[in-house]
């Protein structure tokens, strides 16, 4: 299994997530966030906004599932700026379910 952490621009953030329903991927966590990438902010006349407000998509899903899952949240989150967001993918050693305390894997 793989985590796949998307942070993308907060108005794109529910298009990647009806993406992601529309495609069969329904489990997810979808949290506002602050950062900055390469752009290092963005000044507005005489004010700079050293961190923009971001949106984190998680979702967990099969190995075979990452590449659709990919050029889901890439399609969806595209707008062709700067600041269109960054994926990460990382491996799941394990999963435990809190109320069972069951392993998912």
């Amino acid at each position: 299994m793989k985590m796949i952490r998307a942070i993308v621009r907060p108005e794109t953030a529910d298009n990647v997530a009806d993406g992601l329903a529309e495609s069969g991927f329904y489990s997810m966590t979808k949290m506002p966030v602050f950062g900055r990438g390469k752009q290092k902010g963005l000044t507005v006349g005489n004010t700079h906004y050293d961190e923009l407000p971001k949106t984190l998509i998680i979702i967990v899903v099969e190995d075979k599932s990452v590449d659709e899952v990919l050029k889901i949240i890439q399609y969806k989150a595209y707008t062709g700026s700067e600041g269109d967001g960054k994926i990460f993918i990382s491996p799941v050693e394990q999963v435990r379910t809190v109320r069972t305390g069951s392993n998912e894997l």
